[in-house]
C-alpha cells in the first residue's frame, strides 16, 4: 500500500465513483459538492485523514483521504463513463456515473463509455446539442443538495456537468454561473434560445439562488427541489410553481451562441 505525503499542492485523483466535498473536515460536515472518479484536485491543507482541496473549477472543500489516490497526470486521456458498470483488476465490480473517468485497467461490464478523443464529436460545442444533453442525460435524477450526477444533483451541479460535457467550463454555484455569458433578458416569458441559462432568486436582495437551462419554445429543464429533481417546465403555464419561477427570474444569459 502506497503511503502518501499530503503536502501542499500535491495533485490527487478521486478513486471512488462519487466522493463528497464537505464544508468541514468531518464526515458529518455540510455537503458542498461532489466529485466523481477521475476528477483531479490539488491539496491546500492536510489535517489527519482530511485534506482541504481545490478542484479544476477552483471550488474548495474538505475530502477524506479514503476517497483519493495519487494522480497519474493523464486522467484526461481516460475513457469517459456515460453510465457504466466496470470490473477492476482485483475483480471488484462497481457502477460509475455520467462524467466519471474509467481507469485504463478497468473492464466495462455494461453501459456505455467513450474514448477521450471522441468526447468533442459526441458532445459538440453547439447550443442544440447542449439542450439535448440537459433534457436527456439527467432525466429522472432526484434533487440532492451538492450533487452533480444523475444519481442526484442540485440545480447548479446539473448545469455545470452538462456544459462540461460540451467543453464549456462553468463555476460550481448558480450565482457564479450568472456572471458568465451575455445578458439576454430578465423574463422567462420572452423567447430564449436553447442552452440559454435562466437565473432565479427567492431573496429580497435578488442574489441568484437557482438556475435552469432553456430548451427553446418556452421550455426549461432544471433540478428543482419543489419538483423533487430534474424536470422540464413549460414556462407559460398557469401552474403555481411555474408562476412563482416567472416572478423570481432575475436574468437570462447566453453562454454559447
Amino acid at each position: 500500500m502506497t503511503v502518501i505525503e499530503y503536502s501542499s499542492q500535491l495533485t490527487l485523483t478521486v478513486r471512488s465513483a462519487v466522493a463528497p466535498m464537505l464544508g468541514e473536515p468531518r464526515i458529518s460536515g455540510p455537503l458542498c459538492s461532489q466529485l466523481v472518479a477521475g476528477d483531479v484536485v490539488k491539496v491546500l491543507e492536510h489535517r489527519g485523514d482530511w485534506v482541504h482541496v481545490r478542484g479544476a473549477d477552483a471550488y474548495d472543500g474538505w475530502m477524506h483521504t479514503g476517497y483519493l489516490s495519487l494522480s497519474s497526470g493523464n486522467e484526461d486521456t481516460w475513457r469517459l463513463s456515460l453510465g457504466t458498470v466496470v470490473r477492476e483488476p482485483n475483480g471488484r465490480e462497481r457502477a460509475l456515473p455520467l462524467c466519471a473517468r474509467i481507469t485504463p485497467t478497468a473492464e466495462i461490464i455494461s453501459g456505455e463509455a467513450i474514448d477521450a478523443g471522441e468526447i468533442a464529436s459526441r458532445f459538440p460545442l453547439a447550443a442544440l446539442a447542449i439542450a439535448q444533453t440537459a433534457s436527456s442525460r439527467y432525466a429522472g435524477a432526484s434533487y440532492m443538495w451538492g450533487g452533480v450526477t444523475p444519481w442526484g444533483c442540485d440545480c447548479s451541479g446539473f448545469v455545470q456537468r452538462v456544459f462540461q460535457l460540451h467543453g464549456i467550463a462553468l463555476p460550481r454555484d448558480a450565482w457564479q454561473q450568472a456572471l458568465h455569458g451575455e445578458a439576454v433578458s430578465e423574463h422567462t416569458t420572452e423567447v430564449h434560445a436553447p442552452a440559454d441559462l435562466l437565473f432565479f432568486s427567492d431573496r429580497d436582495d435578488r442574489r441568484v439562488t437557482h438556475v435552469g437551462v432553456s430548451l427553446g419554445d418556452g421550455r426549461m429543464v432544471h433540478s428543482g427541489l419543489a419538483r423533487g429533481g430534474v424536470v422540464i417546465e413549460h414556462l407559460g403555464t398557469d401552474d403555481a410553481y411555474v408562476a412563482r419561477l416567472r416572478a423570481q427570474c432575475v436574468a437570462v444569459r447566453r453562454v454559447i451562441s
